[in-house]
């Protein structure tokens, strides 16, 4: 299954101090808006998204149709697709996208130690 890019989502108390310390171990501001509490940021390949007040917990991201740099995928597996191929192996969702539809979607499964995974489709 092609899941696209991959980022961790941080729900962070301070964006700011976030941002700082991130930017310390090479990461720069990639994408978001900080007066908006969020921010993507991102070193080489590595993306880690901070979220203030968004979320409560941190969230593995999954992105069909980009890759690390949100560059539309020719070839990448849409979500309907691995949303079926979870039903099919008694995955347990969160979270379903409508099945009828087409474009951006997402999907929520949370892993066997209750970890939140978003498949979450832009195109």
């Amino acid at each position: 299954m092609k899941l696209g890019a991959f980022s961790v989502s941080l729900s962070v108390k301070d964006i700011n101090a976030s941002k700082a310390f991130y930017e310390t171990l090479g990461f720069s501001v990639f994408a978001g808006a900080i007066e908006n509490n969020y921010l993507i940021m991102k070193n080489d390949k590595s993306l880690i998204g901070l979220f203030q007040g968004i979320f409560e917990n941190n969230i593995l991201t999954f992105n069909p149709g980009w890759d690390e740099n949100a560059n539309t995928l020719e070839d990448f597996d849409d979500v309907r697709h691995i949303q079926e191929h979870l039903k099919n192996n008694g995955i347990k969702l969160e979270r379903e996208t409508n099945e009828d539809t087409s474009g951006p979607a997402s999907l929520v499964v949370l892993d066997p130690d209750g970890n939140a995974i978003l498949i979450d489709q832009h195109i």
